[in-house]
C-alpha cells in the first residue's frame, strides 16, 4: 500500500533520540484520498487484517474508526453491520462511510461469538424466546446480524 500522507513538519528532528512516552507532533498533508473497498463477507466467522497496514499508510480517521469498532465488538458484542451503522450514524460516531468500511474490514471479531453473547443477554435479561431472539438479532432496526450468525447463536444458547 502506498503512503497517502506527506509529513510537512515534525517536533522531533530525524535521528534525535526520544524516550518511551515522549510526545511528538507531526504535521501531515494528504496526498490523495484513501478509500478501501468494502467487503461483502458479513457471514465470515472471523476476520484478520488482509494486508499489512502500517500507521503511516492509514488516515487517522480510519484508525480511530477501527479502535471504536474493536471496542464495540469486544464490549457490546455488536454485528458487523451494526458496527458500520454505529460508526456512520449522524447522532453517534459520525465517521465517513470509507472509514467505517475500513474499520469493519480490519476489526478482529468473531461474529458468531458476538451473536451468541447478544442472544444470551436477551435470554437472561429479557426472558425472550429463541424465535424472538433470532428476530431481534437479524432485525435491520436492531442488531443486524446475518441469518447464519443468528442461527448459530440460537442453536448454542444453552451450551
Amino acid at each position: 500500500m502506498a503512503s497517502h500522507w506527506k509529513v510537512t513538519k515534525q517536533s522531533v528532528k530525524a535521528g534525535e533520540p526520544i524516550e518511551a512516552g515522549d510526545k511528538i507532533t507531526l504535521t501531515v498533508k494528504l496526498k490523495k484520498k484513501y478509500a478501501p473497498a468494502a467487503t461483502d463477507d458479513a457471514a465470515a466467522p472471523s476476520e484478520e487484517p488482509s494486508e499489512d497496514t502500517s500507521a503511516s499508510d492509514v488516515p487517522a480517521e480510519y484508525t480511530s474508526a477501527l479502535r471504536s469498532a474493536q471496542s464495540y465488538s469486544d464490549t457490546m458484542h455488536m454485528s458487523k453491520e451494526g458496527i458500520r451503522a454505529q460508526l456512520t450514524s449522524d447522532v453517534a460516531d459520525k465517521f465517513s462511510p470509507e472509514a467505517a468500511a475500513y474499520a469493519v474490514k480490519h476489526v478482529k471479531a468473531d461474529w458468531n461469538a458476538n451473536a451468541l453473547a447478544s442472544a444470551k443477554s436477551y435470554q437472561e435479561t429479557m426472558s425472550m424466546s429463541p424465535e424472538a431472539i433470532r428476530d431481534q438479532l437479524t432485525s435491520d432496526m436492531a442488531d443486524k446480524f446475518t441469518p447464519e450468525q443468528a442461527d448459530f447463536a440460537v442453536q448454542h444458547l444453552n451450551d
